[in-house]
This record gives structure tokens, sequence and C-alpha cells, in this order.
């Protein structure tokens, strides 16, 4: 490992200076209020607990009811979600923290339960292998449901898509964020344009690497504009190839949303690197050419732990490092990595949905007390 622990050196993201370099990564954990898909006070609890990230990034937000694709995860679009975020932000900022919120539109990673029996939508009406987590109405129990083929977007729907991220960003600092990241990884909406395999369009949004990069482009405009570049970030997945989303040219695709990116001088660029055991490698070569192409703030993702996340930023090719599991166990994790000490184990069962039980009821480790 580095002498160096960059992992605990302060650093400037867009408008803030952050304490460290850790960061709380986004993660879907379907705890809001039913119904309406409400924020509430044990989410409160649950974020500013892990207030001693240097940044948060909240789990995944949908922008407007066409957006969701997963049982009770929250959303951004009405009067009442606003003033549920409003009691996580407060309760983040007066433990210290920084925090910025995911704006999510699933696309075709969803089910018509969520949409009054409506299909989901995606640029092109492609099957693919997709499958979301769903609570039965009737027994209450959750579980992975696969997705339909999805209907195609008209041009002009497209466009009030764009609108929508425009108002949800508005909405976020409103409801006191310091920030917006535009979820544009992990397959859906915004990753379905920019594939091959997922966008078969023909007219000005699909076809040639410059029409798959427009929504993309749009998005971040529309955002950037309402809510200001320094307050505006995305999330991208070069790597990933599951949920029918692998695309030859991806990665110059990705490169080239990286210079657009470079050049808007958005907060920071979020890249997932795929993590199941059999993903392709992250290469050496592809973190050089997008550092190359973006000069701003990069955080990663992707299974790093303490010496890999050292790694990371002493070879430059990042600058912040997200940390997703570790996070849910070990609230007080920068403390943990910075003096050493033991991680906790989270409990798999209690990811998605329930109540405070492998939530917020996870400890810090205890101060031991010193003798003099």
């Amino acid at each position: 490992m580095s002498d160096s622990r960059k992992l605990f050196d302060p650093v400037r993201v867009g408008n803030l200076e952050l304490a460290n370099r850790l960061v709380m990564a986004p993660m879907t954990r379907a705890r809001s209020t039913q119904p309406g898909d409400v924020p509430n006070a044990l989410n409160a609890s649950y974020y500013a607990q892990r207030a001693s990230a240097g940044l948060i990034v909240s789990e995944a937000t949908q922008i407007s009811p066409q957006g969701k694709g997963y049982s009770f995860t929250p959303g951004i679009h009405s009067a009442e979600q606003v003033e549920g975020w409003r009691l996580v932000t407060r309760a983040v900022h007066q433990a210290g923290g920084r925090i910025y919120l995911q704006l999510w539109h699933v696309g075709r990673m969803s089910h018509p339960d969520f949409h009054d029996g409506q299909l989901p939508v995606a640029p092109s009406s492609v099957a693919f292998d997709g499958a979301i987590w769903k609570v039965d109405p009737v027994t209450g129990e959750g579980g992975m449901h696969p997705c339909p083929i999805p209907r195609a977007l008209e041009r002009e729907e497209i466009q009030a898509i764009v609108e929508d991220y425009r108002v949800a960003a508005r909405h976020a600092i409103a409801a006191g964020f310091d920030g917006v990241e535009v979820h544009a990884a992990n397959g859906y909406l915004i990753d379905q344009f920019l594939r091959t395999t997922s966008n078969l369009r023909s007219d000005e949004y699909g076809g040639s690497r410059e029409n798959r990069l427009r929504f993309l482009r749009q998005v971040i405009d529309a955002v950037a504009d309402e809510v200001g570049a320094e307050r505006t970030a995305i999330r991208l997945a070069p790597f990933l190839t599951a949920r029918g989303m692998a695309c030859p040219d991806i990665l110059p695709t990705i490169l080239d949303a990286a210079s657009y990116l470079d050049a808007r001088q958005i907060a920071y660029l979020h890249l997932v690197e795929a993590d199941w055991d059999d993903a392709p490698e992250f290469t050496e070569a592809f973190r050089q050419d997008i550092r190359q192409r973006f000069r701003g703030p990069i955080i990663v993702a992707g299974k790093y732990d303490q010496a890999r996340a050292e790694w990371v930023l002493g070879k430059g090719y990042a600058d912040l490092v997200a940390f997703g599991r570790p996070f849910i166990a070990n609230p007080d994790l920068p403390r943990r990595y910075a003096e050493n000490l033991p991680l906790a184990d989270f409990e798999p069962s209690s990811l998605f949905g329930g109540d405070a039980r492998g939530y917020s009821d996870y400890p810090a480790s205890p101060v031991k007390e010193q003798t003099l």
C-alpha cells in the first residue's frame, strides 16, 4: 500500500471541498415509504450514519413515474418526495457530510406492474435478458421478475424525458442536495441509447456514434443549464456486458462522451467497473485513455478494497474511489480504513426492502478509551 494514503487527502469536486476521497456508492435499498415512493426518517438516519464519507451518492432515484423499475425505490418528482429528501439532506449536512442525488430512468429495465399494465419504454423494441426486484402486493414478498420486450420511444417522448431530467435536478437542489449524478450506467435508459445492441433506431438518436450520444448530451445540457455544471455529474459503465448490453462500439462511444463531458466542465465522471467474477477487465490502457479525455475528477467503483483504492489513486487513474457494500455494514468505513480496524460483514437477505434491520442498525466500531 502506498505510504501517502491518498484516500484521506482532501479534494475539490465541483464547488465542494471534500474531507477525503472515499465515496459512498449509490446502492438501491428499497425502503421508501409507500404509497408514493417517499423518502423518510429511516432513510435520513441511514445516510447520516455514513456522513464521514467524503461524498455520498444517493440510491438511484426515479425522475418520473415512467422512470421506475423496482419496488419501493424513491422518486424526486412529487412534492412529498422533495420534502422527504429534505429530511435526508438536513441529517447528512448536520453530521458534516456532503450528498449528491442520483437521477434515474430505468428505461426497459422495468415491468408493466409499475406502469398500469403498459410496457416499459426504451430506445428500441428489443428483447433482452434482464430482471427487476418487485414486491408481490398480496404476499408482500419481494423477488426477481423478468422484464418484457419494451416499447420504442417516439421522438417527442424523448424530449419530454429530457425535460423530466431538468425538473428532477431542480427538485434535487430544492431538497438540499449538493449536486446531482445522472445515472447513465448499468443498462438503464441513457446507457441503452449509447449501445448498438439496445438502440436500433435509424433516426437522429440511433445509428452513428454521434447520434447515439445525442440523448446523453441533451440530458447533461438540460441538467447543467438548470443547476450548474459544477453541480452536475454522471455515472457510466464502459465494460458492462450483462442485460444485453455487450456493444462492440461502446469504448469509443464512452471516450467521445468523456470529451464532451470535459468540455462541459461537469463536477465529476463516475466509472463503474464490472464486478462479477468473469467480468471483462477494466484495462489500464482504457484508464489512460479516459484520463486523457476527461481532466476533471474521476470516481471509480467496483470491488475496491483499501489497497486497490490506494493503487488506483497513486497511479493517477482516479481522484476518488466509491465503496458500495463495505459501507452497508460499516457506517464509519473511513475511520475503519484510517485506523486499520476490522470490517463487519453485511447480511445479504436484508439488502432490499424491510425496516431498520440490516439497514440502519449496523453499529460503528467502538472507540477505545485512551489510558493516561
